[in-house]
């Protein structure tokens, strides 16, 4: 009988995953999205620091500046310049 019990807990977990994944499927597409933003943000970063080296133009990298440029795209990274411009001042 403990075979079963385990089997019935298995699948009634299972299910209720299932149920989850159903009704939290729309948040998790957001997340999902503003994950690969922030990677792709954190790819632009590296490539804007790498091309603008060459005139000195340095963004850090890390996980809110990436988010920044992930989610507002070019117009995040204007912001970054602008920000960083700005404590020069």
């Amino acid at each position: 009988m403990g075979g079963l019990q385990t089997t019935a807990v298995i699948i009634l977990i299972a299910l209720l995953a299932l149920l989850a994944l159903i009704v939290f499927r729309k948040p998790t597409k957001f997340v999902l999205k503003l994950l690969l933003s922030t990677v792709l943000g954190f790819i632009a970063l590296f490539v804007l620091n790498f091309l603008g080296g060459l005139i000195g133009i340095f963004i850090a990298v890390n996980w809110i500046n990436a988010a920044i440029v992930g989610i507002l795209g070019l117009p995040g990274i204007a912001l970054l310049l602008l920000i960083e411009w700005l404590s020069w001042l």
